[in-house]
Order: C-alpha cells, then sequence, then structure tokens
C-alpha cells in the first residue's frame, strides 16, 4: 500500500499518523571535565566481563584513582550484586578515603 492511499485512509477514519521519535540530542553545551589535581578527588568505576575456557561467564569491577591511576578495588565473580559491590565501596570498609565530594574535605 503507497502512502497516498494510507494517507487517505487515515483522513477517512480521522486518525492520525504517530510521528516516530526523532534522534535525542544533548541539550546546550557540556562543560569540561575537570581534571583532578591530586589523588582521591575522583574516582572512576568499570565493569568488565568476559567468558573461561569452558564458556562460563565472569564479571570484573575495577575502581582507579583518576590522578594517581591506582587500582583501589578489583572485585572478581559470577554475579556480582548490589550488596556486594556497596559493601565494597563503603567508606568504613576501606582504607583509603574516597573520593572529595564538592572539591572539599
Amino acid at each position: 500500500m503507497n502512502w497516498k492511499k494510507l494517507y487517505r485512509l487515515y483522513k477517512e477514519e480521522r486518525l492520525t499518523v504517530r510521528k516516530r521519535g526523532g534522534r535525542k540530542r544533548a541539550l546546550g553545551t557540556r562543560a569540561p571535565m575537570a581534571i583532578p589535581q591530586g589523588p582521591n578527588q575522583r574516582w572512576s568505576q568499570d565493569f568488565v566481563s568476559d567468558a573461561l575456557a569452558d564458556s562460563r561467564r565472569f564479571r570484573t569491577l575495577c575502581v582507579i584513582d583518576d590522578f594517581s591511576r591506582e587500582c583501589l578495588a578489583t572485585m572478581v565473580g559470577n554475579s556480582l550484586s548490589a550488596v556486594h559491590v556497596a559493601r565494597e565501596l563503603d567508606p568504613d570498609q576501606r582504607d583509603t578515603r574516597p573520593p572529595l565530594q564538592g572539591g572539599q574535605r
């Protein structure tokens, strides 16, 4: 069915064609991320997934200090639940202080 016939049928039935959503674009300009000037100012975390030779999957959580590039924590497991991740990132359980909030301690 061509678009003219479809349009005519929609007009007869008083229907409206749903518009497709366009590409989402960022509003405004983004501010560049500040470069850390010392350790423990900003941390990054990343989940990495891989498979063993017997096709079992495992995930790794890496927490890295962006200034010193030091790996602060690494968790490896078949399933890393939110409870385990939160326990690992809990500042009371760590010997490393968490990153600065708002640039001040």
